[in-house]
């Protein structure tokens, strides 16, 4: 395939998501769920994946969700800006590839609450579970290593 025919390939593709998940590409557990995602979503591009660990990752170009906060909690992008976090995200990414049935347990007022309640615990113990130095740590190297050519660092 010529690369004009792969460009328009993969425009469209970038044009038909229904879901954009932001995710830590230097977390291997996150990666692994990213992995499994992919595999389900077969190359139709239903699900736009962002790294939000890339150096590049433009906090503008994703409904301003900048990085301290993208790696804090999970959070999903609708086509029309509406943002979902914590288990409302994943239940949406689940329902798009069509494995609803995963999290709609998760409707129930009062496992989605149980269920946001063990997500927070994951999310704040992702890092060390992971062998990760602590979120303020993180920041700080990526400062160092990102040049900043505003006066406000994108982090």
């Amino acid at each position: 395939m010529d690369t004009s025919t792969s460009n328009i390939k993969q425009n469209s593709l970038d044009s038909s998501w229904k879901v954009k998940l932001l995710y830590d590409g230097d977390c291997p557990l996150c990666m692994r769920e990213v992995r499994f995602l992919q595999k389900k979503d077969k190359g139709r591009g239903l699900i736009k994946l962002v790294d939000i660990a890339d150096e590049h990752y433009d906090r503008s170009e994703h409904s301003n969700i900048d990085y301290k906060s993208a790696m804090g909690r999970i959070h999903a992008i609708l086509p029309d800006g509406t943002i979902l976090t914590d288990i409302d995200a994943f239940r949406y990414v689940y329902e798009v590839l069509g494995m609803g049935w995963v999290y709609a347990i998760t409707k129930l007022p009062i496992v989605g609450k149980l269920a946001n309640w063990l997500y927070s615990i994951w999310a704040n113990l992702r890092l060390p579970l992971t062998g990760r130095p602590n979120l303020e740590t993180i920041i700080a190297e990526r400062k160092t290593k990102k040049k900043c050519d505003s006066k406000i660092c994108d982090i």
